[in-house]
């Protein structure tokens, strides 16, 4: 009988957690639907928009840092997806890595009547500005030119659309659209040559970008 009224008991309060235990959403906000896209101009959501850098380190490991706090702009009808511009500022200065000394180094100042073995301190910003889009479905060639280090080349990024839609109250309720873009440059011709080949003069991009309206 004990063993009949334990197995109730506990049977009950199974039930009773289980009907108050929260339940987790079963949607989010953004949506993959590009019909979830409203034209007009977006800023950048500076707080969730990331631009990661990835190097070969000797042949044995990749090594990768980041850059945040971009800034910029988005055009976009969603009608005529070709016509898109976007125009993003990316501070250099604020680069972050897992090593405090690389980091350092990154910025060091240059010594007299040299050129600084990276950015050096204070490094201008790098700008990249749009010049055609092609788009392809949920895809996109974004062609522009990126200037690094007081050097423009051409860029094109493969861009591929993440979500879009209106944010939880909560959060803003702001409308929201998000890509993720990958590309890679060669250091040197932005004269950042130091290392070659040690460390590689490829330089691999992944980008994370959101706007918001």
């Amino acid at each position: 009988m004990r063993i009949a009224h334990a197995f109730i008991l506990s049977a009950l309060l199974t039930g009773t957690v289980a009907i108050a235990a929260p339940q987790a959403p079963t949607t989010t906000p953004g949506q993959k639907n590009p019909a979830a896209i409203t034209g007009g101009t977006y800023t950048v959501d500076a707080g969730h928009t990331l631009v990661e850098w990835s190097v070969d380190h000797l042949g044995f490991s990749p090594y990768f840092g980041l850059f945040g706090n971009v800034t910029g702009t988005l055009t976009l009808d969603p009608k005529n997806p070709a016509a898109a511009k976007v125009d993003v500022t990316i501070p250099v200065a604020e680069v972050t890595t897992a090593s405090a000394g690389l980091t350092k180094h990154l910025l060091k100042p240059a010594e007299a009547g040299k050129q600084a073995d990276f950015f050096g301190a204070a490094p201008a910003p790098a700008r990249f500005v749009s010049t055609r889009v092609t788009p392809n479905g949920q895809t996109a060639k974004i062609e522009g030119n990126l200037t690094l280090n007081g050097v423009t080349k051409p860029v094109t990024l493969d861009a591929e659309f993440y979500g879009a839609g209106k944010a939880p109250a909560p959060m803003g309720g702001k409308e929201n659209i998000g890509f993720t873009a990958k590309t890679s440059i060669q250091r040197s011709a932005f004269n950042v040559g130091y290392g070659i080949p040690m460390v590689s003069d490829e330089v691999k991009l992944k980008i994370t970008a959101a706007f918001q309206k």
